[in-house]
């Protein structure tokens, strides 16, 4: 079973709470201590669960692929799901992920949250797209990314195009080399997107000028 949505969960922790800080304290009855703990607590979480909702609410989840997968174990065989999911704010950071549980919810969720542990930071131009060619690899997987002029669009298919588009390239090239498998390709198309570097950073890294890079 293969279907591509998307999905919102809004159920995994975006990041620690921060406890806010009392302005005042109220006098406790019987040892006439000022404490503030229902103030400190009730107005804090409150914040906290607010600030949680605006960080979960930039990154958006794609399902590239669920599929119904068996374990053949001592009883007989065990059924689950796994999911590939493709995170990403469009601004530059891009993550896949893979979840396995005994439901499509949970394997989704699973998925973001590991999705958001392998983060890829982009580097990209003002006409959001690439600064140079890349190659990425995973397994039989090949992939060959390379920058485009602004109204080119995204070429690209599958689940490499999904990856391209959570990253917040508008403008690139993309051609499949290699295996057809949704997983290693959009592996690959990471192992690219994290092997680029801007002009200034090679520049730097080789010790020269930027207007020698350009010459």
């Amino acid at each position: 079973m293969t279907e591509t949505n998307n999905t919102q969960t809004n159920d995994i922790p975006a990041a620690a709470d921060v406890p806010a800080a009392a302005e005042g304290q109220q006098q406790d009855r019987r040892g006439g201590r000022g404490e503030g703990r229902g103030d400190r607590r009730g107005g804090g979480r409150g914040r906290d669960n607010r600030r949680g909702q605006e960080r979960d609410s930039e990154w958006q989840e794609r399902v590239v692929q669920i599929r119904r997968v068996s374990k053949t174990v001592k009883g007989g065989k065990k059924m689950s799901f796994r999911a590939i999911v493709v995170v990403g704010n469009e601004k530059g950071q891009v993550g896949v992920g893979v979840g396995k549980a005994g439901d499509v919810i949970g394997a989704v969720r699973k998925g973001v949250a590991d999705g958001k542990k392998h983060l890829v930071k982009v580097p990209l131009t003002r006409h959001s797209s690439i600064p140079t060619l890349s190659n990425g690899r995973d397994g039989a997987a090949s992939v060959l990314i390379r920058p485009a002029a602004p109204g080119t669009g995204v070429i690209a298919g599958g689940s490499i195009r999904t990856v391209l588009e959570l990253a917040g390239i508008k403008n690139v090239l993309a051609k499949r080399l290699g295996s057809k498998t949704p997983l290693n390709n959009a592996r690959a198309a990471m192992d690219a997107l994290s092997g680029l570097r801007t002009h200034k950073e090679t520049a730097k890294e080789r010790g020269i000028s930027l207007e020698q890079i350009y010459s």
